[in-house]
């Protein structure tokens, strides 16, 4: 025989109560021995390195702002140097009756700005351009008795009587030739010798 199951009197009827809402339970895994909140470790990535201190440019004084500084190659130099000596002797013919004193005068600066103009690799070829280039300009000044060998025989002797002038611009612009480049060695050295940022 079947019995049926009777809820005890003492429950009383079910009732419909609302329930009260739920409160989330904070999470346990986030949290260490002390129930203090554990941060999470950050992937090792590449270090951050300070930005470089920017130096500032030194500012160039207004006297050497003003001056011409080109930097010419090794035929550069000798192509300057042969033209402005041809249209100074031809300068020196027109105006001072062809005096070779005058030519030589004038010789020396041209030495001078070829050494300093040319660039640092091709600081030897200037002593050799600036021969070259006087004895190219001597052909204006030089007498000139007609036909080739006229004009041979008169830069010959030109050459001859201005020797001092031709070996004291070789030499000027050899002496600033082996300065420019003692300086060179030794900024090379200098920036070798710098430890790495």
């Amino acid at each position: 025989m079947e019995q049926y199951r009777t809820r005890s009197p003492e429950y009383g009827p079910r009732r419909d109560r609302p329930r009260p809402p739920r409160q989330p339970v904070p999470s346990q895994a986030g949290r260490g021995a002390g129930g203090e909140p554990v941060r999470a470790a950050r992937p090792p990535g590449p270090r951050r390195r300070p930005a470089p201190v920017r130096r500032p440019a030194p500012v160039p004084s207004p006297a050497a702002a003003g001056l011409p500084n080109p930097r010419l190659t090794g035929l550069g130099s000798g192509l300057f140097c042969t033209a402005v000596m041809f249209l100074l002797g031809a300068l020196c013919a027109a105006l001072f009756g062809a005096s070779l004193t005058a030519y030589g005068v004038l010789f020396l600066p041209v030495c001078v700005l070829t050494a300093l103009w040319v660039r640092p690799g091709d600081l030897m070829t200037a002593p050799v351009v600036v021969p070259i280039a006087f004895a190219a300009g001597l052909l204006p000044v030089a007498d000139d008795e007609g036909g080739t060998g006229g004009t041979l025989m008169g830069l010959v002797t030109a050459l001859a009587t201005q020797a001092g002038w031709l070996y004291g611009g070789t030499l000027v612009t050899g002496l600033i030739v082996i300065a420019r480049r003692i300086q060179l060695v030794h900024r090379r050295r200098a920036a070798g010798a710098r430890p790495p940022h």
